[in-house]
């Protein structure tokens, strides 16, 4: 048809939603706590049942020995016999990614070697922290350690955490290696983040919970989340309904989360804390975090628990 100035054009827009994003380990991750017993020991099985839940729930993959996992206060035996536990109670039904990173590189080579042996299907692995290494020397360790594995691996880019960047030019290059295949993304860069999306095939996963949908909705993969501890069907309903094409619904589904999210993330005490507080009251595995982590106080519960019910019922 053809328009002339002045005129609107009235033919039907025929609206269409593109195919996801490639999820080499999914699209909907949680970053699982690590339960321990009351004395503070290791709970393998309760990392099972939540590990069940979690998946019967939504996950398509479970990160282990992340951030929220505790993994500094783990010990490098602790965190292969929970990837063995959590293999064995979730079978194929979802992938196992392991956090492997430290500040050494040869340690973390140690650790992906034996979370390989373990059964996990793929590596986190976090920025160098505290020494906080120029770029070549960032780069030199992630190639170090997709070459000492065969399994791929996803960078996890934190610097409020780490205070070291994995700069958007040294994701460009990293993708170059066979097995670097992902990113967790908390480096609150939106246009950092969009630059490697166009110039890579790198597969994004949106690490904080508050940024799930915006991400997505660019072309991320999906979700590696924190809250999704407590509320794994929720976060797995702002996928699908944007998949389905309903955005403005998955954009409600989205902000009704964020009172959750901003407890849980934001409000001084690390997910860890929080997201522990929640699966205790709720009678799941969780149990004290380690020190130096310090439990929520009996307040901060309650707000944590108001805001989870009215998500949930909403």
């Amino acid at each position: 048809m053809e328009l002339h100035s002045g005129d609107v054009d009235t033919t039907p827009m025929t609206t269409t939603t593109s195919a996801p994003a490639a999820a080499p380990f999914g699209r909907a991750l949680c970053a699982m706590i690590t339960p321990f017993t009351e004395a503070g020991a290791l709970d393998l099985d309760g990392a099972q049942r939540l590990a069940d839940r979690l998946v019967s729930e939504g996950c398509d993959g479970l990160v282990l020995s992340g951030t929220t996992g505790e993994s500094p206060t783990t010990t490098d035996a602790e965190k292969a016999a929970l990837v063995r536990a959590v293999r064995e109670a979730v079978g194929d039904r979802a992938s196992i990614v392991a956090g492997v990173g430290t500040a050494d590189t040869r340690h973390t080579v140690e650790l992906a070697l034996e979370a390989e042996k373990a059964g996990a299907d793929g590596l986190l692995v976090v920025a160098p922290y505290y020494s906080r290494p120029p770029q070549d020397a960032v780069e030199a360790h992630f190639r170090e350690i997709a070459d000492a594995s065969g399994l791929p691996l996803a960078l996890y880019d934190i610097p409020g955490r780490t205070g070291t960047r994995i700069e958007p030019d040294t994701m460009i290059r990293l993708a170059e290696h066979p097995r670097i295949v992902a990113v967790k993304d908390c480096a609150y860069d939106l246009l950092g983040t969009q630059k490697v999306l166009a110039g890579t095939e790198l597969a994004y996963y949106a690490g904080c919970d508050e940024y799930v949908l915006a991400l997505y909705a660019i072309g991320a993969s999906g979700y590696i989340s924190t809250v999704a501890n407590v509320a794994p069907r929720q976060f797995r309903a702002i996928l699908d309904t944007f998949d389905a094409g309903d955005t403005a619904e998955a954009a409600r589904r989205q902000q009704r989360a964020v009172p959750l999210i901003e407890l849980m993330m934001s409000a001084g005490l690390p997910g860890a804390v929080t997201a522990k507080a929640v699966l205790g009251a709720l009678g799941l595995p969780a149990g004290p975090v380690r020190p130096p982590l310090r439990p929520a106080d009996p307040a901060r519960i309650d707000g944590l628990l108001a805001a989870y019910e009215r998500l949930v019922a909403a």
